[in-house]
């Protein structure tokens, strides 16, 4: 299982991404080109001291990570999808793929996603921020899989 973001345009929220992935022991891609360079000191603020054991891999662009990629699943999660993650069977090595905070993602990423998913809101309510929706699916994917980090036992 890993995060896979689309050329991300807000630094905060890669920061926030890299957080999440160290926690839940989940590597995170990075396709870019990026808005902003990722030295950016927003994002070792957002990621707090989670930056540096965060498994973070770099792809110039869309070709490069499809040629990485192997034969994993992207499942892309879209506001223009028809299926709820909840009813979707995640598998342990999916890619779930979210796009840019400002535009989603482009005609061509969309087709060549093998699945595509979106997280139910309250009607009215148009999209979640990437990284809270990131979390959602991860956590999702990770339960129906069995892969949420196991807690220390405390005796």
């Amino acid at each position: 299982m890993l995060l896979a973001l689309f050329q991300p345009d807000i630094p905060q929220n890669l920061g926030a991404a890299l957080r999440l992935g160290a926690c839940m022991g989940v590597p995170v891609h990075v396709i870019e080109p990026c808005g902003f360079p990722l030295s950016d000191k927003a994002i070792r603020r957002a990621a707090m001291d989670y930056g540096e054991p965060a498994d973070v891999v770099r792809h110039a662009g869309w070709s490069d990570f499809q040629a990485a990629k192997g034969a994993a699943r992207i499942v892309l999660f879209s506001t223009k999808a028809a299926q709820p993650l909840h009813e979707f069977a995640f598998r342990p090595d999916d890619i779930l793929l979210f796009g840019r905070e400002s535009l989603g993602v482009p005609d061509e990423v969309h087709d060549a996603s093998d699945a595509r998913v979106f997280i139910p809101l309250t009607p009215g309510r148009r999209s979640l921020n990437v990284t809270v929706s990131a979390a959602i699916g991860l956590s999702e994917a990770l339960r129906q899989t069995d892969q949420f980090p196991k807690p220390m036992q405390i005796s």
